[in-house]
């Protein structure tokens, strides 16, 4: 549920899973003519270029249903593509509502901060301060994490727990109590490795300090004062709503998916929020400051969210690191961008603010191509050039001597537990080729990465096409590298001691998933 299902799910390998096959299946898709909420106000140049991306990915990748809102030049443009259903097609709007997967942590962080403006939470405060009985697989860091550790994802357990803990008001209260067996992957402090499930413990620190199930206390003391009035947590609430279906593709077209519509309640916290565009552009404006908005944080609170990264590294993009909740995204301009999205099985979903530039920009899909689509969107940087005048950090490819490349080869694992509380692993294998490394899994080749500075690299196809997605490789103490940094987790690199990973294997890029990008 990242950037989170993790990343709704983005996949961890989202892009490489989602960008490739799409584009080489048939050209046949799912979507219908567009049908918008249109501005009311003639549409800007390089707006209307945005719109026409849209169009186009949506084809190129069978997306039925996109939510666009686009904060530009003192302006709001709020759009609808296409439909919320091929099997019952009606059209998306602007206030048709889609899970946003891991945007929802932002909430979860801009409610621990309201607590710490009314001096209830602090920031660098051990978490046992306010869960007492908090425990985890080292037990060295359950006494010492964080808060803000917590929120920059530098807690350093395994990130990608998704276990199902029921329907009610304690569901998590048990999801937090879990993850008392997550291996410590890390250091605590020291290493960026997204974490879905320190944001669950976040959430729970909201209903501890509050008395209050999280969704309550979300929902009383942010989205409603916001006036989000399409934003809810569970589906028996979206009565009367325009509601985008999740959608899977088969043989190149977009099939409704009834499987992808539910989402335990464990997991609200850090991916649960449904909401639309429009109220996710409202969201937005109230981050950048605007008046007009119930003061709800104070300013220099809201700024606070967005600076003093923690660790830096890789989660599609580069990343400075993260503040408190947000992705700190540098460009090569110097100008901040304030950034994070978020997938669940068939909602794909991507959020970006440019303060200095008062640009946001927010893009909601319903279908399992979505991925494809945000790539092109949040981690290329043509929408961030054409409408706030910022690029990427430059990445040129250089290849790299075999003898270069050879402490880079070998096997690297990432585990997961699923919604059935099993534990899953998977493993790429990279070897040296043609001055890069070659990706494979289960022996099929997969991907491609391309070396752009030290332990940077693009990911590519395996025609070398770049699929607009960053990563990089960790060094242990002894400089060599020991993880792979891939979608902001971190995939281990085996030695013979390590070799026998334990769990059930996983078959393809695409099944290791979470929710939260």
């Amino acid at each position: 549920m990242s950037q989170s299902s993790g990343i709704s799910r983005r996949t961890v390998l989202a892009t490489a899973a989602a960008a490739v096959p799409i584009s080489a299946l048939a050209t046949t898709t799912a979507t219908a003519t567009p049908t918008a909420t249109k501005p009311t106000r003639t549409t800007p140049a390089a707006v209307g270029r945005l719109f026409d991306k849209i169009e186009a990915g949506m084809a190129k990748y069978a997306i039925p249903g996109v939510g666009l809102g686009v904060w530009y030049r003192g302006h709001e443009y709020v759009r609808g593509f296409g439909v919320t259903n091929v099997d019952s097609p009606s059209p998306v709007t602007g206030d048709t509502v889609f899970r946003i997967g891991s945007t929802t942590k932002t909430f979860t962080a801009t409610v621990i901060m309201q607590l710490v403006e009314r001096g209830l939470v602090h920031l660098d405060a051990p978490v046992r301060r306010y869960l007492p009985n908090f425990a985890t697989a080292d037990p060295t860091v359950g006494p010492r994490v964080t808060v803000r550790q917590l929120l920059n994802h530098s807690a350093g357990w395994r990130g990608d727990t998704f276990v199902d803990t029921g329907d009610g008001d304690d569901a998590l209260a048990r999801y937090v109590a879990a993850l008392s067996t997550a291996p410590q992957l890390t250091p605590l402090g020291k290493v960026f490795s997204y974490n879905n499930a320190a944001i669950g413990v976040a959430g729970r620190i909201v209903e501890a300090v509050t008395g209050k199930p999280y969704e309550t206390a979300a929902r009383q003391m942010l989205i409603d004062p916001l006036g989000l009035a399409h934003s809810r947590y569970f589906r028996s609430e979206l009565g009367g709503f325009s509601v985008a279906a999740p959608h899977n593709i088969v043989n190149g077209k977009a099939v409704y998916e009834p499987a992808f519509e539910a989402m335990p309640r464990s997991l609200h916290s850090f991916g649960g929020l449904i909401s639309s565009a429009h109220d996710q552009l409202r969201y937005a404006r109230f981050q950048l400051g605007h008046h007009g908005f119930p003061r709800l944080l104070g300013d220099r609170t809201r700024v606070a969210m967005q600076s003093n990264p923690g660790p830096g590294g890789t989660l599609f993009v580069e990343l400075d690191g993260v503040g408190v909740g947000w992705m700190l995204r540098p460009t090569a301009e110097g100008v901040k961008v304030v950034q994070h999205g978020g997938d669940w099985s068939g909602q794909h979903s991507g959020f970006l603010m440019v303060p200095k530039r008062d640009f946001a920009l927010t893009v909601l899909t319903n279908s399992e191509s979505g991925p494809a689509l945000t790539a092109e969107l949040f981690a290329d940087d043509w929408a961030l050039a054409e409408l706030a005048g910022v690029h990427n950090l430059p990445a040129v490819l250089r290849p790299l001597t075999p003898k270069q490349l050879a402490p880079y080869e070998g096997t690297y694992t990432a585990t997961q537990v699923g919604l059935d509380g099993v534990e899953s692993s998977f493993g790429i294998d990279l070897t040296a080729d043609k001055g890069q490394l070659l990706g494979s899994a289960d022996g099929q080749p997969a991907l491609r990465f391309g070396f752009y500075r030290h332990d940077y690299v693009l990911s590519l196809g395996l025609d070398g096409t770049p699929d607009y997605t960053r990563a990089n490789f960790v060094p242990g103490p002894d400089g060599k590298p020991a993880f792979l940094r891939y979608g902001g987790r971190l995939f281990r690199k085996q030695t013979a001691a390590t070799r026998s990973a334990g769990g059930r294997q996983l078959k393809s890029l695409a099944e290791l998933t979470t929710p939260a990008r």
